[in-house]
């Protein structure tokens, strides 16, 4: 009984010490969370063109979902548009990648290079570092953040922006983004978490 005893308060507390965190590090699993859903067929955007929606393959066939997918994952909601959820599917292509300081590869990406390599490959040319994006652009109210936004935060401790992220959800008060972390890279975060709540600093729209 003893032996039986002491099994059970071990599984208690090996239970109780299951982490929580909502911090999404792989593309399957911000899609079982219902955040992304796979495109039904892969849609090019036209070079020095991001207005115009080009005509969707007649294709219907549904991507099998990995980590590898060029086309992986689109925003569902008609309100955002083609560019901004084009902008999104990019940055989410690289959830997992590696943090790297100076990086703008998917062989790591340090916070401002993943905003930087983003746009690019729109033709939209951002600054290099976080604290320059957060001087273009229009600076958005908390109440009017949409999606596609740059998201800013001072998280060195001192008065200046060393950090930047991309708005991909929205829920009452929380906002979502997606980010390259020093300590696991590339990531979707939440303005709920106390550490990027403590450091918020702006929004910009940039589009």
């Amino acid at each position: 009984m003893k032996n039986i005893a002491l099994f059970l308060i071990l599984v208690i507390f090996l239970y109780s010490c299951k982490s929580k965190s909502n911090i999404i590090t792989s593309k399957i699993e911000a899609e079982k969370r219902g955040i992304y859903s796979l495109p039904q067929s892969k849609k090019v955007i036209a070079k020095n063109d991001k207005t115009t929606k080009p005509s969707e393959p007649k294709s219907t066939k549904k991507s099998k979902l990995n980590e590898k997918n060029e086309d992986d994952y689109v925003v569902s909601d008609d309100d955002t548009s083609y560019l901004i959820k084009q902008l999104i599917n990019t940055a989410a292509a690289n959830l997992g990648a590696n943090y790297k300081p100076g990086g703008t590869t998917s062989e790591g990406y340090d916070c401002s290079g993943l905003m930087y390599a983003t746009f690019k490959k729109f033709d939209i040319i951002l600054p290099r570092s976080s604290v320059d994006m957060a001087k273009i652009g229009d600076k958005i109210s908390t109440d009017a953040i949409k999606k596609g936004d740059l998201i800013f935060f001072k998280t060195n401790g001192r008065n200046v922006i060393n950090h930047v992220g991309m708005v991909i959800e929205i829920n009452d008060d929380e906002i979502k983004f997606i980010h390259s972390s020093t300590q696991k890279g590339v990531i979707i975060s939440s303005t709920k978490e106390p550490y990027y709540e403590k450091s918020f600093s702006q929004v910009n729209r940039i589009l």
